[in-house]
């Protein structure tokens, strides 16, 4: 499985530097790296991982459909400023009434996962296993929203990410997601600057 570990760790700077980049195209290595991770997290017995990623594909399909709709059909027919300006979906804020809504899909699936882990599987870690893919779930729905607090997501699960990898033996993913957590931060700084 190594050989995949490499593959995905490489499809995974790609995909980074494309949502750093805020490029349509980060879609394209998203449905491309959780293939991939798919069969890596199973066989390391990371079985919340592994299913994050089927959710992972299907994000990918729905962020491509959210970037790829013009910008004038996602706001009022009433503003005109809208006409003269790009076409591609803003960058914007995560509006202050979804928080709650978000803070409770985070602690629901966050729960429910830890549960099911424990009870169902082999996992020796299903708490922080649980943490990542509730949290990934959320900061995944918000990058497809192309809201800019997707990024404090990320940090928090790429940087606990890095720790369990080691403690898995996958060095390869662990560096990846130690890079991912340094680049999230500049990514956050160049999304609000693009805002």
């Amino acid at each position: 499985m190594n050989y995949l570990e490499i593959i995905g760790t490489l499809v995974g700077l790609v995909y980074l530097w494309l949502e750093y980049k805020a490029s349509i195209y980060l879609w394209i290595a998203g449905i491309i790296m959780p293939a991939i991770y798919i069969f890596v997290y199973y066989q390391a017995g990371l079985y919340a991982d592994f299913g994050i990623n089927i959710y992972y594909l299907l994000a990918a399909i729905y962020g491509w459909m959210v970037w790829s709709r013009k910008r004038s059909s996602l706001l009022p027919k009433t503003s005109d400023h809208f006409e003269e300006t790009s076409d591609e979906l803003p960058i914007t804020s995560c509006p202050k009434k979804v928080w709650l809504s978000l803070f409770f899909v985070f602690l629901v699936t966050f729960i429910g996962i830890g549960w099911i882990l424990i009870n169902f599987t082999d996992s020796n870690v299903p708490w922080l296993d649980s943490f990542t893919t509730a949290l990934s779930i959320v900061g995944m729905w918000m990058l497809a929203r192309k809201y800019v607090e997707q990024w404090f997501a990320w940090i928090a699960v790429d940087a606990v990410s890095c720790g369990l990898y080691i403690y898995k033996e996958l060095f390869f993913t662990s560096a990846l997601y130690g890079l991912y957590t340094v680049i999230a931060v500049f990514g956050y700084l160049k999304w609000k600057k693009m805002m």
